[in-house]
């Protein structure tokens, strides 16, 4: 357990006083991150290159969803698979830092946004009718959290291309449930156009359409007449992005039965609303946002980075730091990039990049797909218990932590852990600096 008194609401103190703690990236790590420093009385900077991965996502938090049986309590998995693969992140991270960054997130974005406790798991159709495990939730997807003898009817968008409601519905139907048992599934397909002449409509455009009270009342009156009793009805998830809790009670009300939404492929539109209430509730909170501006290297005194360098137009800029937190993810987002001479990079601050153990001799990709997972994605930074970057062992500096998919040994998209560990390795990092560089910072100035 983290030791750092964290405050609940934004700090009084002078901000000039505080220590500065520069945080790179903005999916949820780095936010998470950065509002964790902020309300434990930090001055925060928070430095990205663009809007971050979460709107990619599907607005649920995956804790661990495969090991690689299907889980079904992912706290208890957490601690029994940290045990057993000491490399892996959960190892140094550990299963109280997971519950406490579960429950400040919830804390942060509130019942309106995710639900569930991460103690069962909630299975959820995807966007080809798999069903997958996931921890927590958006209120608008716990509905599709299926049981045995459910009927579920799922209604496509002639003018949403990208979501195939007859495919859903065919492998929710044939699927056996997780818990046991089966489902039944049909598909229904209805008009509806965003915009007047709009054929091959995004996500986004459709819930922006939603979001007005007539338009999603002359869609669910569309479709009204096709659900039949008893049935649950499943949509596109693109009910709404600025009034999307009104939306689904609104949908709710007029079918007279539950409703849920399936994600559909990226960018989704749950993922946009959670990206964008961290977003705003991290500016709230007076976290400097610095957007569309990529941090390119570092001032090192002493073992100590000083400060970032942060590339702007016309001229780069130099930010003073007491601590930085390396966010930026892995490879998908360019923080990881391996160069054409088989050589592994971390970009942003050059910080060596640890590999698995005898990568050597088995090559970092190899041509099994459905085997073990590849040697590739199991690389990136190495971390203590405190989340500090260190490389066979040592700090690399003395001030630089790093939560997120930039610490190695973990293949989050199999496992299903991406934001548990997003979210344990954010308190983790957070709680030390506010221990460790917050103490100092103190000491220096009653001195």
């Amino acid at each position: 357990m983290s030791t750092a008194t964290v405050t609940t609401s934004s700090p009084t103190s002078d901000r000039f006083k505080a220590p500065h703690v520069v945080v790179v990236g903005s999916g949820l790590a780095g936010l998470i991150t950065a509002l964790r420093l902020r309300r434990g009385g930090a001055r925060v900077t928070l430095v990205t290159k663009g809007v971050g991965g979460l709107q990619l996502g599907q607005g649920t938090i995956d804790v661990l969803g495969y090991t690689p049986e299907r889980v079904e309590k992912p706290y208890e998995a957490v601690k029994k698979y940290a045990s057993e693969h000491p490399e892996h992140p959960y190892a140094k991270i550990g299963v109280e830092a997971v519950k406490e960054g579960i429950d400040f997130l919830r804390e942060v974005v509130g019942e309106s946004f995710l639900v569930g406790d991460a103690e069962s798991t909630i299975n959820l159709p995807t966007a080809v009718g798999a069903i997958r495990p996931t921890a927590l939730v958006p209120p608008s997807m716990i509905n599709g959290n299926l049981k045995d003898g459910d009927k579920v009817v799922v209604i496509g968008l002639a003018q949403y291309k990208d979501f195939h409601a007859g495919l859903i519905a065919q492998n929710i139907d044939r699927t056996e449930l997780p818990g046991g048992g089966h489902a039944s599934a049909r598909a229904v397909v209805v008009d509806f156009e965003p915009r007047k002449g709009e054929y091959d409509a995004t996500g986004l455009n459709m819930a922006r359409s939603l979001d007005n009270a007539r338009a999603r009342r002359v869609l669910a009156e569309g479709v009204k007449g096709f659900v039949n009793p008893g049935e649950i009805v499943a949509l596109p998830a693109v009910l709404g992005i600025d009034n999307h809790a009104e939306v689904l009670a609104d949908f709710s009300k007029i079918l007279g039965a539950k409703v849920f939404e399936i994600a559909s492929l990226p960018p989704c539109v749950p993922g946009m609303r959670l990206n964008n209430k961290l977003v705003v509730t991290a500016k709230n909170e007076r976290v400097d946002y610095v957007l569309g501006s990529k941090v390119t290297g570092c001032k090192v005194v002493d073992g100590k980075v000083v400060s970032v360098h942060v590339g702007t137009a016309g001229a780069g800029k130099d930010i003073k730091a007491d601590a930085v937190v390396l966010a930026g993810g892995g490879f998908e987002s360019g923080a990881l990039k391996l160069d054409s001479h088989g050589k592994l990079h971390e970009t942003i601050l050059d910080l060596p990049v640890t590999m698995p153990e005898g990568v050597e001799e088995e090559g970092l990709v190899h041509g099994d797909y459905w085997g073990s997972p590849q040697p590739l994605f199991l690389c990136g930074v190495e971390v203590d218990e405190n989340m500090l970057v260190t490389y066979q062992g040592k700090p690399v500096h003395s001030n630089v932590y790093a939560s997120g998919g930039v610490i190695a040994g973990a293949t989050r998209w199999q496992e299903k852990s991406g934001e548990g560990i997003a979210l344990g390795s954010a308190i983790k990092a957070a709680d030390a600096i506010l221990s460790s560089v917050g103490a100092a910072a103190a000491t220096k100035e009653r001195n």
